[in-house]
């Protein structure tokens, strides 16, 4: 039975496990991209496969989930989310082929669709706007943490037992994460969606977000978002082994040094948006990430030259992260927060599949720099639409400005209260 007064800490961690595990096993994909094509015998311009079925499969079911966790209530979600998640990758331990693996893959996707919108939504529900960078903050530097110990390790077990443990080992934390979420979190005290569920009306919402003043280029900063960093990450690893000369393990290193900025700076930048606002630090990190992208093949010499360029750019990473989300959780109220979130991520999802789609044949056929161009244009385009189009909240949207809310482009539900926890 859930305590009557949840611990604020204990919440913190089941989600930023949940966020470690979740991340981990996807952004492990491109550092093992090269152990995967030497295993199965793959070539290179099919892996980005194994990027896009994973996430296509996230898109599908984070707009599923999205009006389902505003009905029935975050913490459900989250709970089936993780052991879905759980499942899917303890069964990475038997792909032994490419279908397989691509297959396993899909499903990870599945699960990754309902977890992805209702983290951040959780976090929106449960912490007030003005502590919502903090908290976001903590929550996402389990994404630093899996490039610490997560990818860097994975990466060296996959070169030492095969690509599939590093998969299995997720299996298991993500296993610890459905326990303590069903043990420490509560779902928080704010409005569901009273209204019946049915595929017509959320489609009619997710239509309204979409045109919305604020929501639509909220979303469409997801995508390019995404769409930026899968373009440039994806064959990150791949260049550096087979043109630089990296090898697997400088590799893992190379990610533990950005996942060590990336926990420095995440928590530090979610702190100062909750000061200073959340668009000023999103736009300079866009411009930021667009510069050290377009410099890497010009800066990149060896190992050294890598990690440092790479810890300045998940630096960048961080800094966009949680204000970004905070931002996004206060511009609809309690009851469309779900939805909104799970339409941004699978926006920004379907991005990334594109970037994972055509990132290979780029690659293959005009050089890296491309990838680092297309990637740099991308994010700055992000840039602009957040610095020009999309406003900065003062807190979560009140009663009183539900003519503003409805003209663009959401649904008002009936009740909005405050947020903190159900017994």
């Amino acid at each position: 039975m859930l305590k009557k007064e949840p611990n604020t800490y204990l919440i913190l961690l089941a989600l930023w496990l949940l966020v470690f595990s979740a991340s981990s096993q996807v952004i492990i994909v491109a550092p093992i991209l090269p152990d995967i094509s030497a295993a199965l015998h793959v070539a290179e311009s099919r892996l980005g496969d194994l990027v896009t079925a994973y996430a296509v499969m996230l898109a599908i079911f984070a707009v599923i989930v999205g009006p389902i966790s505003d009905k029935i209530g975050r913490r459900r979600v989250l709970l089936l989310g993780s052991a879905a998640m759980a499942v899917s990758l303890y069964l990475h331990g038997v792909a032994t082929s490419y279908a397989a693996l691509l297959m396993v893959r899909a499903l990870a996707g599945v699960a990754g669709g309902m977890l992805s919108g209702a983290a951040v939504a959780y976090v929106g529900d449960y912490f007030p706007y003005n502590r919502r960078g903090w908290a976001n903050g903590w929550v996402m530097s389990g994404i630093a943490a899996g490039q610490i110990l997560g990818v860097s390790i994975g990466k060296i077990v996959a070169a030492a037992l095969g690509y599939r443990w590093p998969f299995i080992a997720f299996a298991i934390t993500m296993t610890f994460a459905t326990l303590l979420i069903w043990y420490a979190v509560p779902q928080p005290n704010v409005a569901l969606d009273e209204k019946r569920l049915s595929i017509k009306r959320a489609l009619v919402n997710y239509g309204r977000l979409l045109i919305g003043r604020h929501t639509g280029p909220a979303v469409l900063a997801y995508l390019l978002m995404f769409f930026s960093i899968g373009f440039f990450v994806i064959y990150l690893s791949v260049w550096l082994e087979n043109v630089k000369g990296l090898t697997g393990v400088e590799i893992g290193m190379l990610f533990a040094v950005g996942g060590v900025a990336n926990l420095v700076a995440g928590p530090a930048a979610g702190s100062l948006s909750d000061r200073v606002g959340r668009k000023p630090l999103v736009v300079l990190s866009c411009f930021l990430f667009g510069i050290l992208m377009l410099s890497t093949t010009f800066v990149v010499a060896g190992f050294i030259s890598a990690a440092v360029l790479f810890g300045l750019i998940m630096v960048t990473v961080s800094m966009r992260i949680s204000p970004l989300q905070s931002l996004m959780t206060a511009i609809v109220p309690d009851a469309q927060r779900g939805i909104l979130m799970s339409l941004a991520v699978a926006v920004g999802q379907g991005g990334f599949a594109l970037a994972g789609k055509f990132a290979g044949p780029v690659y293959v056929k005009y050089g890296f720099f491309s990838n680092t161009l297309i990637g740099a244009i991308a994010i700055v385009l992000m840039a602009l639409l957040v610095a020009v189009v999309i406003p900065e909240p003062e807190g979560d949207v009140k009663d009183e400005e539900e003519e503003d809310l409805v003209a663009s482009g959401a649904e008002w539900p009936e009740a909005v209260t405050a947020p903190h926890a159900q017994e």
